[in-house]
Formats: C-alpha cells, sequence, structure tokens
C-alpha cells in the first residue's frame, strides 16, 4: 500500500528569481503545481494583493501562503516597523485564501521587535485561523567567524511558538540535524520549505537531492504521519541558463517532492542519521558567506 497525504505541493515565487513573481504563477500552472507561496520583496506584484488575485484566478493557481516581508532586501517593503509587515502579511493571506503566513525570527538589532516577538506572535495568532508558522533560520559565517544575527534564537525550537515552518537549506547552512529539528517541532510543524544544501556558509537552497540534506527522508515521514501542511519548493535558480533551465530544475523539484510523498506504509521510519559537520567543531567551512543568517521549546499552558 502506498499512502499520499493531504500536503500540498507549492511552488514559491522566489524559486524564479530574477523573473518575476508573474512568472512564478506561469511556471507553476505549467508543471502542475498545486499552488504558490508568495514572497513578498521588491517586485511591485508580490506587495499587491489584487494583482495577485488576478494572477491566481488567471492561471487557476491558488495562493497557499504569503512569506512575510522579513529578509535584509525587504525592510521597507509594506513599513519599516515589522508589526505592521506582519499585520499586512495577515490581511494579505486573509483576502487571497491563503492559510499560512511565514515569518522569520527577527534580526538581533530589531531590540524592541525582538523582545515581544513570541508572545505578539502568539498574540496575532490569536486573531486570525491564518497559521503564523516562524521559520529557523542560521548563525551568519565569515571564515573562521560566527555572529548570532537572529533573536530570540535562530533555532526557532528553543522558543514557544504555535506553528513552526522547516526550511532544510537553513538547516544545513546551521550544520543542525534537520530530522531531530523536526522532531522537536512535533504536531507544530505546519509548513515545510523544501531545498538541499551541503553546509556551506552561503544558504544555498538546492534543488532535492543534490546537497546531503535529508530532503527524502523528510518527505516519506510526511506521508506516513499524514502531514496536512503544505510543502514549498524553494529553491535557488539564478544560475540557471535559460528561462527552460530554470524550469527543467523546478519540474525535476515537483518530481522528487511527488514521488518521495508517495511512500509505502510498511516501511519503517528510519533515526535521523548523524552529520559529522554538525558534532565536530573543526569541520572546515566550505564556503564563506557573502552576506549577513537544543533543547525542546514547551509548550504554553
Amino acid at each position: 500500500m502506498v499512502r499520499i497525504p493531504d500536503a500540498k505541493v507549492a511552488l514559491s515565487t522566489a524559486s524564479v528569481y530574477p523573473e518575476s513573481t508573474a512568472t512564478a504563477f506561469e511556471i507553476a500552472a505549467r508543471l502542475g503545481y498545486d499552488g504558490v507561496e508568495v514572497m513578498v520583496w521588491t517586485d511591485p506584484v508580490s506587495q499587491d494583493i489584487e494583482a495577485l488575485r488576478r494572477l491566481s484566478d488567471y492561471h487557476q493557481v491558488p495562493i497557499l501562503a504569503v512569506h512575510a516581508p522579513c529578509l535584509l532586501i525587504t525592510q521597507r517593503v509594506w513599513s519599516t516597523d515589522p508589526w505592521v509587515k506582519l499585520q499586512r502579511a495577515r490581511a494579505a493571506a486573509e483576502k487571497l485564501g491563503a492559510s499560512t503566513v511565514v515569518v522569520h525570527p527577527p534580526f538581533r538589532w530589531q531590540r524592541n521587535y525582538a523582545r515581544e516577538f513570541v508572545n505578539g506572535i502568539w498574540r496575532m495568532a490569536d486573531e486570525t485561523d491564518v497559521r503564523f508558522a516562524v521559520e529557523n533560520m542560521y548563525p551568519w559565517r565569515y571564515r573562521d567567524r560566527e555572529m548570532l544575527a537572529y533573536a530570540p534564537d535562530w533555532d526557532v525550537t528553543n522558543d514557544d511558538y504555535r506553528h513552526f515552518t522547516v526550511d532544510l537549506s537553513h538547516t544545513a547552512t546551521a550544520r543542525t540535524e534537520a530530522l531531530a529539528m523536526v522532531e522537536r517541532m512535533g504536531d507544530r510543524l505546519a509548513h515545510i520549505h523544501l531545498a538541499d544544501g551541503r553546509g556551506s556558509a552561503k544558504d544555498e537552497h538546492l534543488v532535492p537531492g543534490r546537497g546531503d540534506q535529508p530532503c527524502a527522508e523528510l518527505l516519506e515521514r510526511l506521508a506516513r504521519t499524514s502531514f496536512d501542511g503544505h510543502v514549498v519548493i524553494e529553491v535557488n535558480t539564478r544560475r540557471a541558463m535559460s528561462s527552460a533551465e530554470r524550469e527543467a530544475d523546478l519540474a525535476e523539484a515537483l518530481a522528487f517532492t511527488r514521488l518521495h510523498l508517495a511512500t509505502s506504509t510498511t516501511t519503517p521510519i528510519a533515526p535521523a542519521a548523524p552529520n559529522p559537520a554538525a558534532s565536530d567543531p573543526a569541520a572546515p567551512d566550505p564556503a564563506a558567506a557573502s552576506d549577513p543568517a537544543p533543547g525542546p521549546g514547551t509548550r504554553r499552558p
């Protein structure tokens, strides 16, 4: 017997960069993705709810998630106030029918925001049916230096959130055990950013299967546990030499995901494999960072 979970496979609009948000809808429709996650960034279309609605209706591709503008390059998108950004992301999700808002933990220099972040996310989650799924990040590294850029923590399982997003490119960059992190998230894991990595200091976002992260194992685990969130392909295709090459990468990522989401119900869940780089502090960095990003969290009573 084969079990296929209810999880939908979506394409992040960030996966087509440097092409446009509109192009992401076209590709998602052509390749047969179940929907898109909109990365709200400097592309004006990504910030325009009515434009997004028209694209969704025209291509018959639903918007399943909204990624709030949390990146360095989006510090002025939808306001400079991070709480206003989240309020607008929630409003966009509600109007577009998306079930999830993805949010990063604050940068450490956003001190007031960071101080109130955990409680503030709970308050916002209590006001809506939209899930605020907080995403794991990573330390920033340059050569032999490491900087903790996120607060309260890049490892979001050290804090109490209602819902989590796990990103496997970020687990690679952090050199942490992805499946162990998923175990700590437990039934609060609501959203997946599927990508691969090799432990570089750079956040690689490789096509699944091209790095050393347990992408297949995670998908098979989701199938066995009847995961009902979304699996979002969030990969870097900016080095593609043509639109056709970019589309081939995204087709490969979709095929990989669908294959491993359909798994035998009799296959046992394998334990997390050890990652030498995560446990060996002397392991060398394979690349230098180009841009400055364990205990379980406790449930709120």
